[in-house]
């Protein structure tokens, strides 16, 4: 079978979802691959969740907030599955398991314990020994040979996010959400999509890896590259940046503004609105590595200027001079500024609200969301489907 790509013959205008008619089975739970797994349900994937009898997924139980009697830390990561309740200890969880991975998933996630699976006896190579095209991936804590459990704030603190993060005169901080679970998701999501990709050219699956460490590394860009060329460990800068200014927040009248120069021409057109051209030919603040190089004093000249007029003025007349700024504002201020544009970022699923996914395609549709299940919902539905898998083998 030839496996080479056709050309296009004519423009496709409007396409399905992007992974209609691919499985996923969810053996995951928390947070990082429970999110990729609703990311690959939110672009057409058929995902099923496999919960531990009578508790499922640790985050049902974590809050408050509750909505109703669930916890919203579940609703965040669950939209578009089906839930089953399978106790993988037993052989019959076991062969539910095995059989839906080997006869009916394309893509199989977990993120277990290393070791976990195969005294279960369902140890992922030999899943794809079974089903070619099975796509495997799994999401650890650590780098392999490390086999301790992963948890976000460890993992902020472990890998030198929290050396950067905070005011410079007081303790480490780490970033209010879980910063190191989400990256490692959508590490997590694009090494499987590749993987798709792959199994297209060649009708064989193959393992996807990856650890909170390393995708917590990995997303070190300028940081880690300085740290590289210089040898010097990175230091936090508070809300300044290491090699831009100026490029921080500064008090308003009414409260804060960010303000973010990348070149030294938006430079120049920000003294030009503050009335102080000067600045910008001055060689103290000229150009970008002179500005870094006096920051402090930048920055009082700056704040003497900006503190005059209140956030939204600065906003707005910054914008018209194309030199980039924004209003520091809060969670619902942010999300009650964006209801202005469409299609909506949040909204309600059969009366539930959730946040929803940031795609927008010219062809593709996005699948119609299903609200987050209950524990179990779905499981006599799995059931069935499991019995049919059987009979037709």
């Amino acid at each position: 079978m030839s496996c080479a790509r056709s050309r296009p013959t004519k423009l496709v205008e409007h396409l399905g979802t992007s992974l209609e008619g691919i499985h996923v089975l969810d053996l995951s739970r928390v947070l990082a691959a429970p999110y990729a797994t609703m990311a690959l349900g939110e672009l057409g994937a058929e995902v099923i969740k496999i919960e531990r009898p009578g508790t499922g997924d640790e985050t049902r139980q974590w809050g408050p907030p509750f909505w109703g009697d669930q916890a919203a830390y579940f609703l965040s990561t669950n939209r578009n599955k089906r839930s089953c309740e399978a106790d993988l200890s037993t052989p019959e969880g076991q062969d539910l398991v095995r059989t839906l991975a080997t006869q009916w998933a394309d893509i199989v996630i977990e993120n277990f314990k290393p070791g976990t699976l195969q005294r279960y006896h369902l140890a992922l190579a030999d899943l794809r020994q079974a089903n070619p095209r099975l796509i495997t991936a799994t999401l650890r804590g650590y780098p392999e040979g490390d086999d301790r459990p992963g948890y976000d704030f460890v993992m902020q603190a472990a890998t030198g996010l929290m050396s950067l993060t905070g005011p410079v005169d007081q303790e480490p901080s780490k970033v209010g959400i879980a910063v190191a679970d989400i990256t490692a998701g959508l590490f997590l999501l694009s090494g499987v999509l590749a993987a798709l990709v792959t199994r297209y050219e060649t009708g064989f699956g193959q393992h996807v890896g990856v650890s909170l460490f390393d995708a917590q590394l990995a997303w070190w860009v300028n940081v880690g590259m300085a740290h590289l060329v210089t040898g010097d460990a990175p230091r936090r800068w508070g809300n300044a940046h290491a090699q831009l200014a100026p490029y921080e927040t500064f008090e308003a009248l009414d409260g804060h503004l960010a303000l973010a120069v990348g070149n030294d021409r938006q430079f120049l057109a920000l003294c030009q609105l503050l009335g102080h051209p000067a600045w910008a030919v001055n060689p103290l603040y000229a150009t970008n590595p002179a500005r870094v190089r006096h920051r402090e004093n930048l920055h009082a000249l700056l704040q003497a200027e900006i503190g005059q007029n209140t956030v939204v003025h600065w906003v707005e007349a910054m914008s018209r001079c194309d030199v980039p700024s924004g209003p520091v504002r809060t969670v619902p201020e942010a999300l009650a500024w964006r209801e202005q544009f469409s299609p909506p970022m949040h909204g309600w699923v059969e009366g539930i609200p959730q946040m929803f996914l940031p795609w927008r395609f010219s062809a593709s549709t996005v699948k119609p969301h299903t609200p987050p299940p209950r524990l179990g919902e779905h499981t006599q539905e799995v059931l069935a489907l499991y019995e049919k898998l059987r009979k037709d083998s």
